[in-house]
């Protein structure tokens, strides 16, 4: 039996999978990238999820390896919002009108997209609702904001379009960590957001937390989640920091990254956290996500994606069909970031896919199981045969005979017709997700060029 201490329980955090570095120009469709009309002709499209991307930020954190650029000079937002309502129009017109076009749930990340002015942000609700057709009044709306850009003239907008859920980045209410995670804020001006914020009266609030800081302790991560806790947050999310290449800190912590030392610290912090939001009433949905025992349902969870489809607008958004998922190119570094954003801004035809990987077959369970099991209510062994016809355990004999051996999985959850983490599993969600990969798609990543 391996022992999961022997494992480095931080290795790839999975929101998605395959991850954007396994993608490749579509080019080997007979005539050139595929339409947009064709990958979208059969699809289901009553449960839709619209995502609108927003490559922004007035900072760029040294953890963050998201696509987004610092500032946006020279009337650049209103050049993305351009493009993003000529995006809009053709995915729109590739969906047609054979059958009905619903959208389930939307939500507006980044960057940040509270960097656009409250009339940029009205316009962004208006080409979700106007150019896509979603109702955003009458669906889960979730918005990721900032503390610098959490103003009330952008809140109110956001809170009269329907938004139901606000997720604020906050980190640290330490300023000292903060500081060492390349994150100016002051511990006063996140507070002053959080009662904009509640001022606002968005159902959800969300509070994003990072552990592993240098010099965070188990004093100092406690003083966070309290100070956190003092909002009485619908949810929270709680991050361990990873350093990676092309990002602020990775130019200077490489080393600490193969640490095993820091790797036994962050799984401390997490049990901590996690065992002092569970004390507070908070029940644990991921790895990541935790939420108040009473608080109002938002929808799918972690937005597993397992069979809905995904529309995502905007150069960093990623779209599924049941068989292809695709978006535009992808990079860290800012000057490679800025060329594919301005890219972006002068394309007049997106009516094809650019970059993408067919997930079909394997794939797709593979996807299905990997997406299921991170969430703490496990797969619905029930739900995967009527998909598949198979068991997981036919499918993937090898992995998760592994993860059992491991102590990963929790063994009562069968009789009740799950395939569940035990809390170990869970803790060690970043270890268990990458062995799920395929050969074929760690090939890929392998041989992907980091720029």
């Amino acid at each position: 039996m391996t022992s999961s201490h022997t494992v480095r329980p931080y290795q790839s955090y999975v929101y998605a999978y395959p991850h954007k570095t396994a993608y490749r120009p579509l080019t080997g469709h007979p005539v050139g990238r595929p339409a947009l009309r064709e990958l979208w002709a059969g699809e289901r499209k009553d449960a839709l999820s619209l995502y609108l991307h927003i490559p922004f930020c007035e900072v760029r954190c040294g953890f963050c390896n998201l696509f987004t650029r610092i500032g946006a000079p020279d009337e650049l937002t209103t050049r993305y919002l351009d493009a993003l309502d000529r995006q809009a129009t053709a995915v729109r017109d590739a969906l047609g009108d054979d059958e009905p076009v619903r959208f389930a749930a939307a939500a507006f990340g980044g960057g940040t997209p509270t960097f656009l002015t409250a009339a940029e942000l009205e316009r962004l609700c208006d080409i979700a609702e106007k150019r896509m057709g979603a109702d955003l009044r009458s669906v889960p709306l979730s918005v990721e904001t900032s503390p610098s850009t959490a103003t009330a003239d952008r809140l109110a907008v956001l809170a009269d379009r329907g938004t139901t859920r606000i997720s604020i980045g906050v980190q640290s209410f330490v300023d000292a960590e903060a500081r060492a995670a390349v994150r100016p804020q002051r511990r006063a001006d996140v507070e002053a957001a959080l009662g904009r914020i509640r001022d606002a009266r968005i159902p959800v609030l969300n509070i994003d937390l990072i552990y592993g800081i240098d010099g965070q302790t188990q004093d100092s991560w406690r003083s966070s989640l309290d100070a956190a806790l003092a909002w009485q947050p619908e949810e929270l999310y709680l991050y361990p920091l990873y350093v990676r290449p092309l990002t602020g800190l990775g130019r200077v912590g490489a080393e600490a990254a193969a640490d095993a030392a820091w790797d036994e610290e962050r799984l401390r912090l997490y049990r901590g956290g996690r065992d002092h939001l569970l004390a507070h009433g908070y029940e644990q949905v991921s790895m990541r996500m935790f939420r108040r025992g009473d608080a109002p349902r938002q929808g799918p969870d972690d937005y597993a994606c397992q069979t809905d489809g995904m529309i995502g607008l905007g150069c960093g958004a990623r779209s599924y069909t049941s068989r292809l998922h695709y978006s535009f190119d992808y990079a860290v570094e800012m000057r490679e970031v800025r060329a594919i954003i301005d890219g972006y801004t002068a394309t007049e035809d997106f009516s094809r896919a650019e970059v993408g990987r067919y997930v079909d077959g394997d794939e797709a369970r593979r996807r299905h199981l990997l997406q299921s099991l991170l969430q703490a209510e496990g797969l619905r062994l029930a739900e995967y045969h009527e998909r598949f016809g198979a068991a997981p355990g036919d499918d993937f004999p090898g992995e998760l005979g592994l993860f059992e051996a491991r102590g990963w999985l929790d063994g009562s959850a069968v009789a009740s017709g799950l395939l569940r983490l035990s809390p170990e599993g869970l803790a060690h969600s970043d270890a268990l997700g990458p062995e799920l990969f395929s050969p074929a798609v760690r090939a890929a990543m392998a041989a992907y060029e980091l720029k």
